[in-house]
């Protein structure tokens, strides 16, 4: 009974998440209530959304830190949140063309370089979020830094021509993925949740295997998300296991093989321990 359980819910979770629909707890809510209070609410939504999220809220009660956390000394803070996310979302859901100008290194600005918007991405190494778009003069694909660029406004482009462009980067960009599968180790299954909100930062899919009662994650990733999704892996230690990605096996090997070395342990010892 326990498996049919876990199998009906595993379905329930996918089709909810396929109609765009989430469940929320009483944390969550009281979190998100918490959140709201930061500045930069006012900018990382419309007026009308935050009137909506205000009302659905107003029956929960805001988080109280003060009594379970300790804020330490650290560095500068970076906002998550940037000016222009909500003009460029919208530029990217009308398929409209951009005048963008913007800086590159060295402090050079390119001024009203006209181009189309693809897509918007957060990198969760830099902490920074990314401009993906198309170049019109130099007929190339960009990406651009969100902290260097200085200015976007709207540009009327033929329909027929901007579907035809983010057709071809799509093409480009799916030609640059590569695809991990994560085994969940089987006697951690409880822990489906948790291990995938660790990846929660990229595009999979998720498999269950019935007659083995294993879960299979399916990761989709550029070449340099690599190193990320490896210290995801690293975090989740023996509640997981790379399964299908040469690159991501050969390099778990080489670190778990450092750290055994460092605590003195050979490669025949290493083979005991396994045994």
């Amino acid at each position: 009974m326990h498996l049919f359980e876990k199998i009906f819910n595993h379905q329930i979770i996918s089709r909810l998440e396929d109609s765009g629909t989430f469940m929320v707890t009483s944390h969550e809510r009281a979190w998100l209530k918490t959140m709201m209070e930061h500045p930069a609410t006012a900018d990382a939504f419309t007026p009308d959304t935050l009137e909506k999220l205000r009302a659905v809220l107003e029956p929960d009660e805001v988080t109280d830190s003060s009594l379970h956390l300790i804020e330490k000394a650290r560095t500068m803070e970076r906002q998550v949140y940037h000016p222009l996310l909500r003009p460029l979302r919208r530029h990217i859901m009308n398929k409209a063309g951009i005048r963008i100008t913007y800086e590159i290194k060295g402090g050079q600005v390119y001024s009203e370089q006209l181009g189309l918007p693809y897509k918007l991405e957060y990198s969760m190494v830099k902490r920074e979020w990314y401009l993906l778009w198309y170049h019109a003069r130099y007929r190339t694909f960009m990406s651009t830094r969100l902290k260097k660029i200085h200015s976007v406004d709207a540009e009327l482009v033929d329909p027929s021509t901007a579907e035809s462009i983010l057709g071809r980067i799509g093409k480009t960009l799916e030609s640059r993925k590569s695809e991990a599968v994560i085994e969940i180790v089987r006697q951690y299954n409880e822990e489906l949740s948790r291990i995938l909100y660790a990846f929660s930062s990229f595009e999979k899919n998720v498999e269950y295997d019935t007659m083995n009662d294993t879960y299979l994650v399916r990761v989709s990733l550029l070449k340099d998300e690599a190193e990320y999704l490896l210290s995801k892996i690293r975090f989740l230690g023996k509640r997981v296991r790379v399964v299908e990605a040469e690159y991501l096996k050969k390099r778990m090997l080489e670190s778990s093989t450092k750290a055994l070395e460092r605590y003195g342990v050979s490669a025949e010892g290493d083979e005991e321990l396994t045994s």
